[in-house]
């Protein structure tokens, strides 16, 4: 079984959520106001990955209506970023539930 390396998790975990709330312009690294307890973080994640998903649909409704200004190739990139999200967190919430699984076998 392969090790997670629980502090590059929640760096990646934080680097995407600064970008999906940044303009793709600019991107930079997340400011530290603090510590940060796992709970939260993972609840700002979900709550990113969200936005993004209704961003991306919503991009994607406007270029089906034919609105003017919307560009094909953003919402192509939206619409993948967004499902890049989504299995990331789908992966992530698996490697959670693989590890509660073996803190849970352990034995006392």
């Amino acid at each position: 079984m392969s090790t997670i390396d629980v502090n590059n998790l929640l760096a990646q975990m934080r680097q995407m959520t600064a970008q999906v709330r940044m303009p793709e312009t600019a991107v930079q690294a997340p400011a530290s106001s603090g510590p940060s307890d796992f709970s939260s973080l993972l609840k700002q994640s979900i709550a990113a990955v969200g936005n993004s998903q209704m961003q991306a649909g919503q991009m994607a409704a406007s270029f089906e209506r034919g609105d003017p200004g919307a560009d094909l190739g953003r919402t192509m990139i939206a619409v993948q970023k967004a499902d890049l999200s989504l299995r990331t967190m789908v992966a992530v919430q698996g490697k959670l539930v693989d590890a509660y699984k073996d803190v849970m076998n352990m034995s006392v």
